[in-house]
């Protein structure tokens, strides 16, 4: 067996020993190493047991905390594609780039990493009042588990309320099969989520459409006069785009996409 193999088994040991012993640590008695005796008198008569609950709390443990966190790190990519801001800003990101002509300039990862930082801008609030009225609280041992979803789901599902047409959401209910709901507040989370994605579809593509225009007029004008020249070969592509990229760059588009963006959203 090579030194490094030899290495890596005992520093394995040593931390799958480490993090079974640390628990059990807590509880064993500095004076008594050996560990606690049996009940003592005749016979084992005194069966007289002192439990103390001074180091119990209501705060959930740390194994519970890692479940949760390892079952929310597992559901975000669902979460952040049909919850947040960031399905709408994405796709109009995308659709800027190919009104432009441009195929893979800015690559994907500059614009979903672009689309996820301006979705926690326009959703810090929303983050802000699920930490403040539901995790913390959790965190302290004031609220079950049962209760800090509920109030966590309160403020998402306020946004999603504000940002959703009627149009998707009777939409849904139909589709369903439900009966319509006196009170938005009374639509349930399974209706509402998907209502909420195809509006947010729906406003991109809205707003794709209006940014395609300037970019649609410079392609006529570029084909038309290529072919009022005779240039049957030359692709108009090829002299459209830096035409659009010099207006694209005058007007402050990416500043102008993002304004809209996050103001669509009223923040």
């Amino acid at each position: 067996m090579s030194t490094r193999l030899r290495r890596a088994l005992t520093l394995i040991g040593f931390t799958l020993v480490t993090v079974v012993a640390a628990p059990l640590a807590a509880y064993a008695d500095p004076a008594n190493p050996s560990g606690p005796h049996g009940p003592s008198g005749p016979k084992g008569g005194n069966t007289d047991v002192t439990i103390g609950l001074d180091g119990l709390t209501d705060s959930p443990s740390t194994s519970v905390t890692v479940l949760i966190g390892l079952t929310l790190i597992s559901l975000l990519p669902a979460i952040l594609l049909s919850c947040t801001a960031f399905t709408k800003i994405f796709v109009v990101l995308g659709l800027t780039r190919n009104a432009l002509g441009l195929q893979q300039t800015p690559p994907n990862q500059v614009l979903a990493g672009l689309a996820l930082f301006l979705s926690l801008f326009v959703m810090a609030p929303v983050l802000s009042t699920i930490n403040d009225v539901a995790l913390q609280p959790y965190m302290d041992g004031d609220l079950t588990a049962s209760q800090a979803m509920h109030l966590g789901m309160e403020p998402l599902r306020g946004f999603m309320l504000d940002n959703t047409d009627d149009d998707e959401l009777t939409l849904l209910t139909n589709v369903a099969d439900r009966e319509m709901p006196d009170n938005p507040d009374d639509v349930s989370t399974a209706t509402l989520i998907p209502a909420f994605v195809l509006t947010e579809l729906k406003q991109a593509f809205i707003i794709g459409f209006i940014i395609f225009i300037p970019f649609l007029v410079i392609d006529l004008v570029v084909s038309g006069a290529l072919m009022a020249l005779g240039m049957m070969m030359m692709p108009p592509v090829m002299v459209s785009l830096p035409f659009k990229l010099l207006l694209f760059v005058l007007v402050d588009g990416w500043a102008l996409v993002i304004k809209s963006l996050v103001a669509s959203y009223g923040t």
